[in-house]
């Protein structure tokens, strides 16, 4: 019971609409078509068959009642058939020496045509059969006499309603009627809450498109606003905090400067002291400047279509500059839309952690897999030692670096402007031995 359960809820999932839109406007509808459905089998439909049952008996009744009249007295056949001409509405006529043929199934909508070879049964002693489809707007009753067919036109009003189709269209005119008016009010709701959503997700991923617009109802309104004015607030944070942080490296770079001229003022030093003081300087403000490359980030920089071919080519050519032994495979055109500074600095990041492990490096971009895909990945690849597993979410973490000498953020800056890009780092071993990088970005 528990797996048909399960099986049942998985279908009824997989067959409800997905979106909120969709969703609402079947909450809306289903009650009222389910409501209109029951008002019509139980009021009308009852009321239906029995109409059809009596309109069936009338016709039935009539020509039975010309039947008989004929078997009674066959030599009064012209005078009868103008009887029931004059009186029932037919158009008799009588085939002499023919036999009943086969007739296709009837064309008539709802039970009255088995009302109607149901009264005709009840009413007559011989065979018969109703032709439904030949003639527009009759239908032909044929009934086996001695000596050929008895064939009576009759019309097919006295066997219809039009109240029935009135109140059917009533029915569908005013279920349309509802579904457009929810259609375009819940349109209008949803499409407060689908900006909301792209435009939170557009600035998580460092796409700043501006303010949105307040609409719809007064929650979403209130959510709309208040996105607005988290933006805002976060927007004066990091230009506080850019301010802040380039007046921290100028005033550690002014007392670095001093030293340096210091040292070249100092004539009577060891040249290999006055080496080893300078290389230190540098590397502080090597240092310095890799602490607040990754506290400022790279959040004002504005995202902008770039060829992924491309950017990969000139920082894969770059590393090649600095000794690195990089081969790149990047098939031309796909273009993304990215902060391409951030990603440079993240690709390049990884590129030269890969150098530092390994002696061969290699950069992959495979082509998506269909049209229709949401994300794309690179491959960063070296023939180094690896990382063991249980390692390498701890290398991904600021500060964490097993490196003599290395700061611990190479890793983290990649994986922090990857991250808001919308993306992921994962570090997997390569296929063959040494360590993979794997970047997926969203399309």
């Amino acid at each position: 019971m528990r797996l048909r359960g399960f099986g049942l809820e998985k279908l009824v999932r997989r067959l409800l609409p997905r979106g909120l839109f969709g969703r609402s406007l079947l909450i809306v509808l289903l009650p009222l078509v389910l409501s209109q459905a029951v008002a019509l089998q139980i009021f009308y439909g009852n009321h239906l068959n029995e109409l059809s049952r009596r309109l069936a008996g009338g016709v039935a009744g009539d020509v039975a009642f010309m039947v008989d009249d004929l078997s009674r007295d066959p030599s009064r056949q012209g005078l009868i058939i103008q009887e029931a001409t004059r009186n029932f509405g037919f158009q008799t006529s009588f085939l002499p020496n023919e036999v009943l043929r086969h007739l296709p199934p009837p064309d008539a909508p709802g039970p009255v045509d088995q009302d109607l070879a149901h009264a005709l049964s009840h009413e007559l002693d011989r065979p018969f059969n109703v032709d439904w489809n030949n003639l527009p707007g009759v239908i032909v009753v044929n009934v086996q006499m001695p000596g050929g067919v008895l064939s009576i036109e009759v019309s097919r009003k006295r066997l219809f309603i039009g109240t029935f189709y009135l109140f059917l269209i009533w029915l569908t005119g005013t279920a349309l009627l509802v579904f457009g008016i929810a259609a375009l009010f819940l349109r209008t709701q949803v499409r407060g809450i689908t900006r909301l959503a792209l435009a939170a997700e557009a600035f998580g991923m460092g796409r700043d498109e501006g303010p949105i617009r307040p609409e719809g109802a007064i929650e979403v309104r209130r959510a709309a606003t208040a996105f607005n004015r988290m933006r805002e607030r976060l927007r004066r944070f990091l230009a506080q905090r850019t301010t802040m942080l380039a007046g921290i490296s100028h005033d550690l770079r002014t007392p670095l400067t001093r030293l340096r001229l210091a040292l070249a003022m100092q004539p009577g030093m060891e040249p290999q002291d006055h080496a080893d003081m300078i290389s230190d300087i540098e590397e502080m403000e090597r240092l310095i400047a890799v602490y607040l490359s990754f506290a400022r980030g790279e959040g004002s920089e504005q995202a902008s279509a770039t060829d992924m071919a491309g950017l990969l080519e000139d920082v894969c050519t770059a590393s090649r500059r600095g000794g690195a032994q990089v081969a790149l495979s990047a098939p031309q055109g796909l273009v993304v839309r990215l902060r391409p500074e951030a990603m440079r600095r993240a690709l390049t990041n990884l590129i030269d952690n890969a150098a530092r492990h390994g002696s061969h490096i290699w950069v992959t971009l495979p082509r998506p897999a269909d049209a229709g895909a949401r994300s794309f990945r690179i491959f960063i690849d070296d023939d180094g030692p690896g990382i063991p597993a249980e390692k390498r979410e701890t290398l991904l973490k600021p500060f964490e670096s097993e490196q003599p000498g290395g700061t611990g953020l190479g890793l983290a800056i990649a994986r922090d402007i990857i991250g808001a890009h919308g993306g992921d780092l994962r570090l997997r071993d390569r296929p063959g031995g040494g360590l993979r990088a794997e970047i997926e970005l969203p399309l």
